[in-house]
């Protein structure tokens, strides 16, 4: 245990602790995006079991089984973006994997999987729903709901509960594809000074 007051090594002033100390940045910013894409992965993975929720009563209509508490709640019918979205889930695994071996090129294939199966199906979404959502966002306050075309279900506009969906989606993987691009920039910057020793 060193005193304030006791012997010093010979030739340092006792300052150069801090260079000692230091995690070198490329290291540091690639456990704390490693980490933080972790949690966005998690929360995607919580996110499909909204989605999972969602598609039950159609799956099990394919599956001809017939389960009457999950008739009664009378579900619309699935678009095909919503199988994709799901499907997006199953791209983690790639970016799980590329994160614990540091490997940027499988990184870069979780970025586009993400861009394919995650975002290009959320912004069909937006698309497919613009008109109900518009619609009911300029509604008069007069104007009975039951006398416009904007799809209800349970007494909610169906097409603004996906745009709920659809912005929550969007932050994760807009976090998501930012944590991948630090874990890559990262890795190069490190593999950039192993070249340069």
């Amino acid at each position: 245990m060193a005193s304030r007051g006791g012997p010093m090594v010979a030739g340092s002033d006792g300052a150069d602790f801090e260079y000692r100390q230091r995690v070198a940045a490329p290291h540091h910013i690639s456990l704390l995006n490693k980490s933080r894409l972790r949690y966005c992965i998690f929360f995607h993975a919580l996110l499909s079991f909204v989605m999972i929720a969602k598609l039950t009563s159609d799956i099990l209509d394919r599956l001809d089984i017939f389960v009457l508490e999950i008739e009664e709640l009378e579900v619309p019918a699935p678009l095909w973006w919503e199988y994709i979205w799901l499907f997006s889930l199953l791209t983690s695994f790639i970016g799980l994997t590329a994160a614990r071996g540091n490997k940027v090129r499988e990184m870069q294939k979780y970025m586009i999987a993400i861009g394919v199966f995650a975002i290009l199906p959320l912004l069909y979404c937006i698309v497919y729903y613009f008109g109900d959502v518009w619609e009911y966002i300029r509604l008069d306050e007069k104007t009975d709901i039951d006398d416009t075309d904007i799809f209800m279900w349970r007494g909610f506009p169906y097409g603004l509960l996906w745009y709920a969906f659809c912005i929550v989606a969007f932050q994760i993987h807009g976090f998501t594809l930012f944590f991948a691009y630090n874990c890559i920039q990262a890795w190069r910057a490190r593999s950039a000074a192993r070249k340069f020793q």
